[in-house]
């Protein structure tokens, strides 16, 4: 691991010179290339110089335990190699992380689907909560959100809401929140007060780009439609929704909310390729399935991951043993001690995995 991490100082170091060369410095495409290289080394090489700096300091420490100290200084010493040994073995782990594999599609950009299922206009209505909840973390991250396609119910919920969020890294903070999310609460359409419990799915798919899932002229049907529900009278009056299904495979995917056919074509098309990538990645993982399954779940569609208790304002993720009494400010959006649980429990499978294999 040291070696490697060497090559990545000694690379960061050389992508410092080139970037002070003239002849990139006039070269946008190449100033933009070394840039971004840079930037992705920059933790890696950050914390392996404070992992070099403190295990010198440790070393330094020890040596002084040979010297003739009076008994108020040797003390001091020895707290010291305790508070260094305990940042070094930190940093270590961090490190450790740091040279894990990275998910190819982490940077990415995603497609969220939400869908009421169990439990009718509630599970609806639990499906707007959820969508608010992602678009106002979004917000919170600096990420830009789009609807892609919606299905809105008499009550103002959703049976089904596609969007997209534009950030990076959004696939790295999003991936673990496909399955299914229960709600526990008194239903507005409950007259008895009684608490009810609800359903809504969740999938997150990593936007592909047409470069990674091609999508021939010939291999698609593309049909078109008037739209309904929200959206302004003038999507309404026109054969301006469009629904592609992509014959190979059966997916389809459907877009209304524009207001110009060709849009509407081009944000399906979008969709179909998430779901032909999401696909393939599903048959490919589930040959694996029996060694890849994760602390924070398979990522089945079906699996239960979240419970979100109104009358204790209480949610508990299943997957890692998460309990926050502070839903409203987690619906609110404030979900980073979620996901950072997540990534967190993600890691330390994938290092306890690494160290079995060796």
């Amino acid at each position: 691991m040291l070696d490697r991490l060497q090559s990545i100082v000694d690379r960061y170091e050389k992508l410092s010179e080139l970037l002070c060369d003239p002849d990139v410095t006039s070269d946008t495409k190449k100033l933009r290339e070394y840039s971004k290289e840079q930037s992705d080394l920059q933790e890696a090489y950050d914390a392996y110089n404070e992992y070099k700096s403190v295990t010198q300091q440790l070393a330094d420490a020890k040596a002084m335990q040979n010297e003739k100290l009076d008994d108020e200084m040797r003390e001091m010493v020895k707290m010291e190699i305790e508070e260094l040994s305990e940042q070094s073995a930190k940093l270590e782990e961090q490190l450790r992380v740091l040279m894990m594999p990275k998910d190819p599609n982490d940077d990415k950009n995603v497609i969220v689907e939400i869908r009421g299922a169990a439990g009718g206009d509630e599970a609806a209505l639990f499906a707007g909560d959820l969508y608010r909840m992602y678009t106002r973390y979004a917000d919170a991250q600096g990420w830009k959100t789009e609807i892609l396609d919606a299905s809105v119910n008499d009550l103002g919920g959703f049976k089904e809401i596609i969007f997209m969020i534009t950030g990076k890294g959004a696939y790295s903070k999003l991936k673990f929140e496909s399955g299914a999310h229960r709600v526990q609460r008194i239903p507005v359409t409950e007259s008895g007060g009684r608490i009810h419990t609800s359903t809504s799915t969740v999938v997150v798919m990593p936007e592909a780009e047409e470069v990674e899932i091609v999508i021939n002229d010939a291999d698609i049907r593309v049909d078109t439609f008037c739209s309904s529900g929200a959206g302004g009278q003038s999507v309404n009056t026109t054969k301006s929704a469009v629904r592609v299904t992509h014959v190979p495979t059966g997916i389809v995917a459907t877009c209304q909310d524009g207001k110009s056919q060709n849009s509407n074509k081009e944000q399906a098309l979008r969709v179909l390729r998430a779901r032909i990538s999401d696909k393939m990645r599903e048959e490919e993982e589930a040959k694996y399935a029996g060694e890849r399954k994760s602390k924070v779940g398979t990522g089945d569609r079906s699996e239960r991951i979240r419970t979100y208790n109104f009358p204790q304002s209480r949610i508990t993720d299943h997957r890692i043993g998460l309990t926050l009494h502070r839903l409203d400010t987690v619906l609110n959006g404030d979900m980073g001690e979620i996901v950072s649980a997540l990534t967190i429990a993600a890691q330390s499978d994938a290092l306890d995995k690494g160290e079995q294999a060796m």
